[in-house]
């Protein structure tokens, strides 16, 4: 099933002139993912101090644009100058998790949004990313199946903070955050099928 995902490459071609700089300057992958995380959690404190803040809404597609080119940054820079480690995986998996969890519990806040279905949406990201993680152990692949993988639940949030800036009807709000539920359940199943195939 198509995702965002899908178009990684594209977009990693966009930032090689960047990651070719931070190279020169001696920058390492561990250091560029640990920024994303440090801007995650710096805007997730923020929006659940003022989860009605407009500006602060609309920002959010910002800060995850800025994460997405960050998190591609570290891979490229991990591979294309061999600093490729167990930290620095361990770090990139840790960060991804907490960054996610920091960036949309916040929303659990906003009066707009039904805060249970908030929660479980975290909750199952959670999952769904350690069902990845785990897919290594049974089939030696990192799963990154859709169809609500870490890049189409930042579009999703990007697209439900857009609209709750704009006082979008409540029943709208909670519809999109169901989808995005549902969504989240077929994926943790895709990647369980991942995790045990034999491929």
């Amino acid at each position: 099933m198509p995702t965002i995902y899908d178009l990684k490459p594209k977009f990693q071609q966009l930032l090689q002139p960047i990651v070719d700089k931070l190279a020169v300057a001696g920058y390492t992958p561990n250091q560029i993912t640990l920024s994303a995380l440090i801007i995650s959690i710096i805007y997730g404190g923020l929006l659940a101090y003022a989860p009605s803040n407009i500006a602060l809404l609309l920002l959010l597609p910002i800060v995850l644009l800025i994460r997405m080119a960050l998190n591609a940054i570290d891979g490229l820079l991990a591979r294309q100058q061999k600093m490729e480690t167990k930290l620095g995986l361990l770090i990139n998996e840790l960060s991804d998790i907490i960054s996610d969890t920091t960036l949309y519990l916040p929303f659990a806040l906003i009066v707009n949004a039904y805060a249970p279905l908030v929660i479980i949406i975290v909750i199952l990201s959670i999952v769904a990313e350690t069902t990845g993680i785990l897919a290594i152990v049974t089939s030696h692949h990192r799963a990154y199946n859709g169809p609500m993988g870490k890049s189409d639940r930042a579009f999703t949030f990007g697209l439900l903070a857009i609209l709750l800036a704009f006082n979008t009807p409540t029943y709208l709000i909670n519809s999109l955050l169901a989808i995005t539920m549902v969504l989240l359940l077929l994926t943790i199943i895709n990647r369980c099928k991942a995790a045990l195939s034999s491929d």
